[in-house]
This record gives C-alpha cells, structure tokens and sequence, in this order.
C-alpha cells in the first residue's frame, strides 16, 4: 500500500489571512505540520498543495516538497488535483494545514483503515466529554453504526436524547466528534471531487455529507488524542501563552 500524505495550504483565509505563515515558536505553521505529518511510519510520501507563490517558497525554503494547483474551494479539490500528478500511490490522506501540532499516531490510525480492503473513505471521531463541545455548533457531531461507519455528521448534538434533561445527555449516551482528517483511496478521491454540492452538504456546510447522500461510506477510528487547529488570531495566541 503505496501511501501519499498532502497538505493543502492557502493563503486566502477568511479569518487569518496568511496563517500558513505565522510563526510558531520560530517555525511557520506549514512547516510545523509538515514536520509532523514526516513523522508518520505510513506516510511514503509528503508534499503540500498550493496556489500561492508564497507558501511555495516557504515550503521550499525549509526543504519541503510542494505541488502548486489551481484555485479549489476545498482541501479535498486541491488533493485531488495532486493526486492526478502523482498517480503512483494507493492511498491519499489530507492533513488539515492548521494544526501544526497533529499527532503522527493519528495519521498512522486513519492510514490503518485501509487494511480493510472495502474501505474507500475514512476519517478519524473522539469521544466527546463535555457540554461545552456537545452544544457547540463548530464542532462537528457524528453517529456511527455498529460497524463503526459514520452515518450522519452535523454541527447540531445527534442524536436527541428525548427522555433526558440536556444537563444530562453526556451521562445517558456516548456521543463523538469528528476530527476533521480524511483519507481516500485513490480512486474514490477521483471520483468524489465529480459530485455536486448536495442537499445536507449546504444546510449544514460540511463536505462530508455530500459522500454520504451520494451512497459512500466513511469508515471510522477512534482516536484519544485531542486536536488543535489555528482558525483565528485568538487559537495563536492561546497557544503560545500555554
């Protein structure tokens, strides 16, 4: 199993322009997650994907590989469009470009997956332990099956436990969040990036749903480890101050 780890970075983000780039502690972000992602005992290969010229240098400048691509409206798109360059590899994982600290276990577990020869998608869920992640609308919720295959996500808590108090759901029911880290064969990856945006994908603006309501299934791990993505200037200096 021939394994590509990409990870799409892009200047233009609506919250933290140029986050790529910040410096962490002496490192730029990109370089920190591709640090990581090096790491991983799966991985045969890494390269970020981007459109800006400079992420590109940056990535070149710490002696990184890169892949420029054009303009996508998501991560998935943008690793698409890689893995067309690159068709020598089974497996493509997308590693989120804002979590500079991402664990290499995690993407050795998501890689794992695919030892199930049916698996055509994966994605990584943690147990959520407290009210404030339940009923918080950016984290992702998901419900898997007895197959631990992911049936439904949503940014609302799912299910609804009709017979509790909400002060009590975490006590009746193990509920789980999605730890936003795909993997695709390569085939379906191709495939995918064909869809058009669906019904539940636009209510609830998660890519992921789009799969689901087109007969895909997401195979699931789950994983203790806790994630921390930069999406503003605050997660940075949270950070830092820790």
């Amino acid at each position: 199993m021939n394994v590509l780890g990409i990870i799409p970075a892009r200047y233009a983000s609506t919250r933290f322009p140029g986050k790529s780039l910040i410096d962490i502690q002496g490192k730029s972000m990109i370089q920190r997650v591709y640090e990581q992602a090096l790491k991983a005992e799966t991985l045969n290969k890494v390269v970020v994907a981007t459109d800006d010229e400079r992420i590109a240098q940056a990535v070149s400048e710490f002696g990184g590989e890169y892949v420029m691509t054009g303009n996508h409206q998501s991560g998935t798109d943008r690793c698409a469009e890689v893995a067309q360059h690159l068709p020598n590899f089974d497996i493509v994982i997308n590693i989120q470009g804002d979590e500079p600290f991402i664990d290499p276990k995690q993407i050795d577990l998501l890689v794992s997956c695919f030892n199930q020869a049916h698996v055509r998608l994966a994605t990584l869920i943690k147990k959520i332990n407290t009210g404030e992640e339940l009923f918080n609308n950016n984290i992702p919720k998901v419900v898997i099956n007895n197959k631990q295959e992911a049936i439904y996500f949503s940014r609302h808590p799912i299910p609804y436990l009709r017979n509790a108090e909400k002060d009590h759901w975490l006590n009746v029911h193990q509920f789980y969040k999605h730890i936003g880290i795909y993997g695709y064969t390569a085939a379906t990856l191709s495939e995918i990036t064909t869809l058009s945006p669906s019904t539940l994908e636009i209510a609830e603006s998660l890519e992921q749903l789009r799969w689901i309501e087109n007969g895909f299934t997401i195979q699931t791990q789950l994983t203790g480890i806790e994630t921390i993505a930069i999406d503003t200037p605050d997660d940075l200096n949270r950070i830092v101050s820790s």
